[in-house]
Order: structure tokens, then sequence, then C-alpha cells
């Protein structure tokens, strides 16, 4: 028998989805429950759409639909001529969000840029390690060492000394770890002894303001009626929680929700023939990968991550799970991004070699787990069945296979873990359109306690990326990412498993919405027709 309160969080549920009858309201149908509404703690994409894109902003924006930078809460910056100062300006009149438990005494200035990025920063900041104090992509993209200091020039003049030249840094400040928190609600609700609700009641300067979350059921947004920038189209936005794609599906035949992610690969063709769904599709700047601890025999073992690499069949998984909706993927990094490595060599597909190779290592009687996400990703529409597809592959050379799942908040957290045992099944969206975002955040030494979950570490690599990082111009840079990606290969941190096709399903009346390269589902211009 189900619990009042359960009963009574249904009928919530129920009565925010039911009002997308109104021209008012957009309802999306979302894959999962986020991990909390503090973009710079996370780094899965569920949680980013929940809370870095409708309620926040940060200094530099991407352009909906781009890799361009635009003017974000900085009207404009300057770099110096040695690339080691950057200053940014401020915009003014900018309003934050309001909450029952603070309603702000002034607008956003310089104090609340470097609060944002000083707490993930300094180890003895006060807010360093509340939530969990996981820094990941600050970390994992060398910002410590990178940012010397950042001043306050005045209210709206804010300067960042940086170590060294970094050509990616105004394209990071784009990224959804940058977004701009509240100096003043955090100090306000350090004060009340629960700093934790900066994660958990959010307040932003984003077109939304937060006004209800239910764990996996329903988060309720409102329209920012002072936002700085385009007003939202829609007065209500609702993400109704669905993780079951065919569920998703059924939502959207029936108006229940007007756009859904993720659908599963097998219905698309379906969906494209129904008169009253909208199918919209891009190449996905993204790949998904089968991520070996490096650390733990035997996957320590380069030639052992190589025979386990030529035992799975790419080209089954991207006919079972992908239902051609994908590529084999090669190279970290995907083929729509500059300096992609043609001349890379895949590992093919050859278990007897495979076999022989484990054997010569003196590898027997080989017990692994492979961890499956229990969420969609544009990089993997079906986690379970491409692990199943793996455990048959190691299966024929000897190695016998459990599949693992937690809860995705739980599996992402726990996947962290330096001695985690076995294999995880992940996969990244480019963040800003630089192949530093792949090559440097999931690969790099700096990322090992975070976003690297291979825990992979390999001088040669580190020296070219980094060096990379410095140089000014793409041409001067690509030679150094292209031998990266030649290294990454030959040393096998990952199986490099598929590069995506990403599908969006909505409802004809949904007007404005545009596919984002980067993988954000942004609702701000999206409005209804009547």
């Amino acid at each position: 028998m189900k619990s009042k309160k359960t009963l009574a969080l249904w009928a919530t549920a129920f009565s925010l989805c039911a009002s997308a009858a109104s021209a008012q309201s957009l309802v999306y149908c979302s894959e999962g429950s986020p991990e909390g509404f503090d973009p710079a703690l996370y780094t899965a994409g569920t949680t980013f759409d929940a809370s870095s894109h409708p309620l926040y902003n940060r200094l530099v924006e991407f352009k909906v639909g781009t890799t361009e930078v635009i003017p974000g809460l900085a009207e404009s910056w300057e770099v110096s001529e040695d690339g080691k100062t950057v200053t940014f300006s401020l915009r003014q009149g900018v309003t934050f969000h309001s909450n029952e438990n603070f309603t702000p005494t002034r607008d956003f200035n310089a104090d609340d840029v470097i609060f944002t990025f000083n707490r993930q920063k300094d180890d003895g900041h006060p807010y360093n390690e509340v939530s969990g104090g996981t820094w990941e992509y600050f970390d994992g993209m060398s910002m410590p060492d990178l940012i010397e200091s950042i001043e306050k020039v005045d209210d709206y003049t804010v300067v960042f000394n940086l170590t060294r030249p970094e050509a990616p840094f105004i394209a990071n400040m784009a990224m959804d770890f940058a977004s701009i928190v509240s100096k003043e609600y955090a100090d306000v609700m350090m004060e009340a002894g629960t700093p934790e609700m900066v994660n958990q009641a959010p307040i932003g300067t984003g077109p939304f303001t937060f006004q209800a979350y239910q764990k996996d059921a329903v988060i309720r947004y409102l329209r920012h009626n002072d936002y700085w920038g385009d007003k939202a189209k829609v007065e209500a936005l609702i993400f109704a929680i669905t993780p079951d794609a065919s569920v998703r599906y059924q939502k959207v035949q029936a108006g229940e929700c007007h756009v859904m992610a993720y659908p599963t690969p097998a219905d698309i063709q379906a969906m494209k023939d129904d008169p009253n769904i909208v199918v919209m599709e891009q190449e996905g700047l993204n790949v998904g990968y089968l991520a070996y601890n490096t650390t733990i025999p035997p996957f320590d073992n380069v030639n052992v991550r190589r025979a386990l690499n030529m035992a799975i069949d790419k080209k089954a998984i991207i006919d079972v799970v992908f239902q051609g909706s994908g590529q084999i993927a090669k190279n970290p990094i995907p083929p729509t991004m500059w300096s992609y490595n043609q001349e890379t060599v895949d590992d093919p597909y050859d278990p007897d070699q495979a076999m022989a190779m484990l054997e010569a290592e003196g590898v027997s009687d080989l017990a692994m787990k492979i961890w499956a996400m229990p969420v969609q990703r544009p990089y993997n529409p079906n986690a379970r069945r491409m692990a199943e597809l793996m455990q048959e592959d190691f299966a024929k050379v000897g190695v016998d296979v459990e599949i693992v799942s937690f809860e995705w908040g739980e599996y992402l957290s726990r996947s962290r873990a330096l001695d985690r045992d076995g294999a995880i099944l992940l996969g990244w969206t480019g963040d800003n359109g630089d192949p530093d975002n792949f090559l440097a955040v999931l690969l790099g030494c700096d990322g090992r306690e975070n976003s690297n979950r291979a825990q992979w570490c390999y001088e040669p690599f580190e020296e070219l990326i980094q060096q990379a990082k410095v140089l000014p111009t793409q041409e001067e840079r690509q030679p150094l990412y292209e031998q990266a990606q030649l290294i990454f290969k030959e040393q096998a941190p990952w199986a490099t498993i598929a590069h995506s096709v990403v599908f969006m399903v909505m409802r004809p009346e949904v007007e404005g919405y545009v596919v984002h390269p980067l993988g954000g589902h942004i609702f701000n211009q999206v409005g209804l027709s009547q």
C-alpha cells in the first residue's frame, strides 16, 4: 500500500504535467533525475539540463545551436598580449532570483564571479567542501594550476591572472561548471547553517526560476520576468522525469509532454512516419567508451587492454544497440571535431588473436565487472544491452563478465573511486568544441580522481596535450592532438565504441527548438503555437 506522502507526490506530479494543455507551459520528458542544482559539482548532462541551462548564466555563453562564444554576464573581455591576463567587463542591472528564504539586496557583480571560482580553487574556502565539494571539471581541466588569482578592479570589472596562456580559456568560461552563483545567497545560507541549500534550492540569474523538485518525478520552473536577456517564451517549464524511453514516447503521443530526449533507436522510423510527431536529428559531438581502471591488474597491462579491445565486436553493437544510428569510434574525439586523426588504425575484431594475447600475458580465468549506466545517454542508448553484447564477446576469449549498475547519481559517484574494479561504460558530449575538452578532461593526469574514469596518466600523452593548450592557433595545436590520439590508441585506456546521431522528438506545436551541438536541452527560446 502506498503512503499518503507518495500519493501526494504523484498527485502533484500529475497536476504539474497536466498543465501541458496550457500554451503557457512547456513539458519536457527528461530521462532521469539531476544529481543536484549546482552545476560546478557535477558532469552529467542530465544535471546540466535541469540546472545550468534554465537557472544560471556564465560570463560568456555559447550561441544555441553553435559553438560560437557570445557575451553573457560579461559584456566584453580582453586578453593581454602574453595571454596570461583576461579582463572581463561585467553586465550591469542583472538580477538574481529569490525564494522563500532569500531576497537579494543587490544585483550581480564582481563578488559573485570571485566567489564562484574561488570556492572551487581554494581548499580553505568555506564552500570548498559543501555538498561533497567534488569540482570535477575545475580540477580535471587543471584550473587550480592555471588560475593564479582573480582580482576585483571594481564592481563590474574582474581580472583573471593565469600562470600560462590557455587557448581554450574563454570557451571554457562558457561551460556549465562556470555558472555564476550568488555570493550573497551563499553567505545567507552559511549563516543560517544550511549551506547545502545553494545546491538544493538554487538561485541564479537565468531565464527561469526554480520552484519545486520531487526526485524521480518532476521539476517545475517559472519564467524569470526580470531576466536581463530575451524573456522565456513560456510561463512555466516542467521536467517530467521519465526514465523509460517507450513511456516518454507514449507521453509525447498523448500530448502529456511536448519534447522528449533519447528515443529508442528502434522507434525512430515509426516516429518519423507519424504526422503528429517531429523528429530532429544531428550528428553528435560525442563518444561512447568502455574505460578500464588502468591502475589495477591486469588492466594496468597495455597488452591485456588491447586484447580485450580486439574481443569486442563493435559492428554488432552499432547494429543492435544503435540500430545503425551511429558509427564505430576509433579515436577519443568525434570525427566532426577539428584535429580528428584520420590516420588512426582501429583495433581489429579478432577473438583468436585476443585470446592468444591474453595467454601470452599469463591471463587466464579472468573475471571482471562491466558497469552499465542505468539511463540513456546520447552516446549510448542502451548501456545494459551493450554490456550484454560485450559479456558474450569476452566469454569467447575466456573472460567471465559480471554486469553491475547503480542509480545514476550513485553510478557517477562510485565510478570515480581509484580502486573501482573492472571497466565502466560511459561517454562524453563536447562542452566547448575544443579537443582539449575531450583529451585533457577525460584522459589527462589532473582528472584521475574525477573525470578520467580510466585513472590513466601517461607522460608522453600528457606532455602533448599540455603543450597544445598554450599554443594560440588551431594550426599549431592540431599536430599535437593528432599525435596524442595515436598514443591513446597504442596505450588503449579505453575501448572506443561509438559516435552517435542525436535525435530530438517533439510535438508539432513546439516552436523554436534548436538541437545544440554541445548536447544541452535548452528551452528559454522555445514556444508553443496556439
